[in-house]
């Protein structure tokens, strides 16, 4: 069984203490060993009383959102061992040639240590700021994973599909990864289990999966729903030749207010699941409880892999 990696959340500090906050914090995961550092993309906000038909989001033009990529390449000089993973870039709303060539600097900065975790959004308002079709971001972004792969690990590529038209370009110097892993990230909190054609994408095209399904507090275990789900994707995975056992799996756990025998059998449950990249996720709170609970689920963390390895 792989080692699993463990993932922190900055998310928070999108809503409360921005950059000031996201370094101190940065710094102390470092130092704690954390894998990587999980960041949230947003190019703009929108005025949410005045568009009713997005769907609720804490995320409007009140929260201070700090550029992914700028923000990524900044924290990687800041850290000496941190990675990042992207949760999520809407990667539709952008020009797939610069997110290849901004995904390889950050790549080459944080020493081959980005997961570029990408969707295709839900916002039509930030989609039309961008100057992208909201309507055509689901085939759209199918395209774009083909040819961020051919950029991250080819000298030369020529693309003459749907949406791109590329002759003889490469994105020198490549990233350290060749190609940068991709995690697809599907669903809301609301409704955490994606439909079966965003199933499908994840199956065809993804690295990894990164939905938003959470333990049962009661159970301890996954919904029956999302179990069914993540064997659809790997069942995708196999009909087009891919390996199952190749699926990398992002899933959240939550720590607050448990004990640690309970947070231990949580991270040994998700384990059994598939579960290879254990994002760990804390209440909305300011820098110096983030900092604290950062500092508690490590040694909760390193209990476990004492026990298990």
């Amino acid at each position: 069984m792989s080692k699993l990696k463990f993932t922190v959340n900055g998310n928070h500090f999108t809503n409360e203490g921005g950059l000031a906050a996201m370094v101190p914090f940065a710094k102390k995961a470092d130092a704690l060993g954390y894998d990587y550092l999980r960041l949230l993309d947003h190019v703009v906000g929108y005025v949410a009383a005045k568009h009713p038909e997005i769907e609720e989001t804490p995320y409007t033009h009140e929260s201070e959102f700090l550029e992914v990529f700028t923000l990524m390449a900044y924290l990687a000089a800041q850290t000496e061992r941190l990675g990042f993973i992207t949760g999520v870039l809407g990667l539709p709303q952008r020009q797939t040639a610069l997110v290849a060539k901004q995904a390889a600097q950050v790549d080459i900065m944080c020493r081959g240590k980005l997961i570029l975790g990408v969707g295709i959004g839900y916002n039509s308002v930030e989609f039309e700021a961008m100057g992208a079709d909201f309507k055509t971001r689901a085939p759209r972004v199918e395209e774009q994973i083909d040819i961020l792969r051919a950029l991250w690990t080819q000298p030369e590529v020529t693309v003459e599909g749907r949406w791109h038209v590329m002759h003889d370009v490469n994105v020198n110097p490549l990233p350290k990864q060749r190609p940068i892993p991709i995690f697809m990230g599907a669903g809301r909190t609301a409704a955490p289990v994606p439909p079966p054609k965003v199933l499908e994408r994840v199956g065809k095209y993804a690295d990894g999966f990164m939905p938003l399904f959470q333990i049962n507090r009661d159970t301890g275990r996954l919904e029956d729903d999302a179990i069914a789900a993540l064997e659809t994707v790997r069942a995708v995975m196999r009909d087009n030749g891919r390996d199952p056992a190749t699926l990398q799996l992002e899933l959240g756990l939550y720590p607050d207010g448990k004990s640690e025998d309970q947070v231990m059998a949580e991270i040994d449950y998700l384990r059994s699941v598939g579960v290879t990249h254990v994002h760990a996720r804390f209440p909305n709170k300011p820098l110096a409880a983030q900092l604290d609970y950062i500092e508690g689920f490590a040694q909760v963390r390193d209990a476990y892999v004492a026990a298990h390895g």
